[in-house]
């Protein structure tokens, strides 16, 4: 029995950044000789143990073969036979199939310190392309190692475009999507995902409504990069940058999916594209199941996102409104997100990314103006069911009217 470290791990000590999770290999050995050891098995597809004392996962060196459409559609074979280098053909890239023994020996045959090297992502073997779901990791890794000067190998990207065409990224469940799609939003460049998904004709597959923003023109005296496309990139590269949580994330990279609905004859301008939009942000939303949070502040975002850049021109009753409409008063953590998402949207303009955004200070103001309406001297005067939910409007709307003459002052 052999033991090595693979994956990530190797990648990442090589290439001086932080190690969190390590992955292990186990050659020679048998299912019965693990248990033995006092390994635990988790895994229901293929042979994986949990360590007795460190709780880490341990997978028998296997091979693999393709048996059906989609990421599970595979056959496993693991034995005492399976040699490391056979384990490791399988996997995705050169840099992720490379191991050490416990003297730090680098087993490395496909040549991934090489790769690492030369800053490229490139496939180990051809089998790399019976794999839809290498599709979205390659993009992940390409956002996350993109401040190092990473880029994807050519030949890579042709076997991605490849993929996209076969019709095999229709296979993958929203699940394992929605997991990729989620760790690369919170990349440290999460537009390059976009931009590689796009570069291979996955994009157009995957989200044909964020594809079909890229070349529709905006006003270029609002936005200065015109195209819709790329100022979504921009937004999303604002939100990374600004650390924004994966709710404002998916917010952004979704706000202006109307844009792309408006007719030729109308361009630059995009009328109502904040209502036209929300079916296309829902359609996206259901395609990948995303959770609860993100699919309701994508929505109210792409509703309301232009209420946010005009917040100081509202009236106080559409004020109000738009208050009601987040429910501030019971979940004030997603009006703040709302108010970063907006931010980020401003900010994802050519040349405008330094500006200041006074609509957040306002905004977060008014929402503290109709929160301090106290509801106790309501009932007091007899107020109760539909008349106090009328009475506390009408209170909430005089504290907003008050705070908009103070801050015009």
């Amino acid at each position: 029995m052999q033991i090595y470290k693979v994956g990530g791990a190797v990648r990442d000590r090589l290439l001086g950044k932080p190690v969190t999770d390590i992955d292990w290999v186990v050659v020679g050995a048998t299912t019965e000789e693990m248990l033995a050891k006092g390994f635990r098995p988790v895994g229901a597809d293929f042979p994986v143990f949990l360590h007795p004392k460190s709780g880490e996962e341990y997978a028998l060196a296997r091979t693999e073969r393709k048996s059906g459409r989609g990421y599970g559609g595979f056959t496993f074979h693991a034995s005492p036979e399976v040699t490391l280098e056979e384990d490791l053909i399988r996997r995705d890239l050169t840099i992720n199939a490379m191991a050490e023994d416990d003297q730090q020996n680098l087993t490395d045959p496909y040549h991934g310190q090489r790769d690492l090297e030369a800053r490229l992502l490139r496939h180990v073997s051809p089998a790399f392309a019976e794999d839809p779901l290498r599709v979205l990791r390659v993009a992940r890794f390409a956002a996350r190692y993109a401040g190092l000067d990473f880029t994807v190998a050519s030949e890579t990207l042709e076997l991605m475009r490849q993929l996209s065409e076969s019709g095999e990224l229709e296979a993958l469940t929203a699940e394992r999507s929605w997991k990729e799609i989620s760790r690369a939003l919170m990349e440290d460049q999460p537009q390059v995902f976009i931009e590689v998904l796009r570069e291979c004709g996955a994009l157009k597959v995957l989200m044909p409504e964020v594809d079909a923003l890229f070349g529709v023109p905006q006003p270029e005296a609002h936005h200065p990069e015109i195209d819709t496309g790329a100022h979504t990139l921009s937004v999303l590269e604002q939100a990374a940058r600004h650390k924004q949580p994966l709710t404002v994330r998916w917010a952004c990279l979704l706000h202006d999916l109307g844009k792309g609905l408006t007719p030729k004859e109308e361009w630059p301008r995009h009328i109502a594209h904040e209502h036209k939009g929300l079916k296309l942000i829902k359609a996206v939303n259901e395609r990948f199941k995303a959770p609860k949070d993100c699919q309701e502040l994508a929505l109210l975002v792409g509703e309301y996102h232009t209420h946010g850049h005009r917040a100081l021109e509202l009236k106080p009753s559409t004020l109000l409104e738009l208050l009601q409409s987040f429910d501030v008063y019971r979940r004030p953590q997603r009006f703040e997100e709302f108010i970063a998402a907006c931010e980020m949207d401003a900010r994802g303009r050519k040349g405008l990314e330094q500006r200041s955004y006074p609509q957040a200070d306002y905004l977060r103001g008014a929402a503290n103006a109709a929160r301090t309406v106290a509801v106790q001297p309501l009932l007091e005067k007899g107020f109760k069911g539909p008349e106090l939910g009328e009475a506390i409007k009408r209170e909430r709307l005089k504290a907003l009217k008050a705070y908009k003459e103070a801050a015009s002052a």
